[in-house]
């Protein structure tokens, strides 16, 4: 049976990681590999300035203090006896779309697989009142996981799926949204009247594209982007090297 590696950013407890390791049993023998505590937020953060440790919860479930990236990294190198087929990020509790990936410990998983060379899927549901369901956004990414084993990705290519909580009309493959991102940072006192700061929820503005995962999600859409890790603006390199020509820089000696 292939191996499948399955991690998160809301830790090896979450509701959303057991929801997403049950569906893919079907597919293949499900590792478990995630946070320790709560690492939402952390982006693509890999751990160099102190130990990590790793303890084993149940039969092939772990948990690391540490970001999604070490998880990743942890697993293959040292608890899977062979490298995953495929690496599976999520259920996060919450949505990643546009520029939310680069925050996104959930994508980061997907992010780090992608980068080593394995296929990954990062999985989010968009947040409501109460307790989530995750039962329709797992089975949802063990289809799509399916499909990717079956077919397969272009080399370090991952998918960013979102899904709807409720209604869901259909699927859209989808390019990342784009927003003018406003950061709120709220300063207040502590008992001691020192100043700590909390960065808040921003204000959003979407710009209008049809084709976009947070129009997708919008419109009762579950969202699959495919993401690489190549950041480079390909159509600015030509302006950049024009630029370029015109610098002066004396040769180091």
């Amino acid at each position: 049976m292939p191996r499948i590696l399955v991690t998160n950013d809301d830790g090896y407890f979450s509701p959303g990681i057991e929801a997403l390791a049950d569906a893919l049993q079907s597919l293949g023998d499900v590792i478990v590999v995630a946070p320790h505590t709560e690492a939402s937020a952390v982006g693509h953060a890999l751990t160099l300035r102190r130990p990590l440790r790793v303890e084993k919860i149940r039969q092939d479930v772990f948990s690391v203090d540490g970001t999604p990236t070490d998880c990743v990294n942890i697993a293959i190198d040292e608890i899977m006896p062979e490298p995953p087929v495929l690496v599976v990020s999520g259920i996060n509790k919450g949505l990643n779309v546009g520029d939310d990936v680069t925050y996104s410990g959930t994508v980061a998983g997907a992010f780090e697989a992608a980068l080593l060379g394995y296929p990954g899927i990062a999985v989010s549901l968009e947040r409501g009142g109460g307790d989530s369901n995750y039962e329709p956004a797992a089975e949802i990414a063990a289809q799509i996981a399916a499909l990717v084993l079956q077919k397969g990705l272009p080399f370090r290519t991952f998918l960013n799926i979102n899904v709807p909580r409720g209604e869901i009309r259909g699927l859209r493959t989808t390019v990342q949204a784009k927003r003018n991102h406003i950061t709120k940072v709220a300063q207040r006192m502590d008992p001691r009247h020192r100043p700590y700061f909390w960065i808040e929820e921003a204000q959003d503005d979407w710009e209008a594209d049809p084709r976009s995962d947070h129009q997708a999600i919008v419109d009762r859409f579950i969202s699959v982007t495919p993401i690489q890790p190549d950041m480079t603006d390909h159509s600015a390199v030509d302006l950049v090297d024009a630029l370029m020509r015109n610098a002066r820089v004396a040769p180091s000696r």
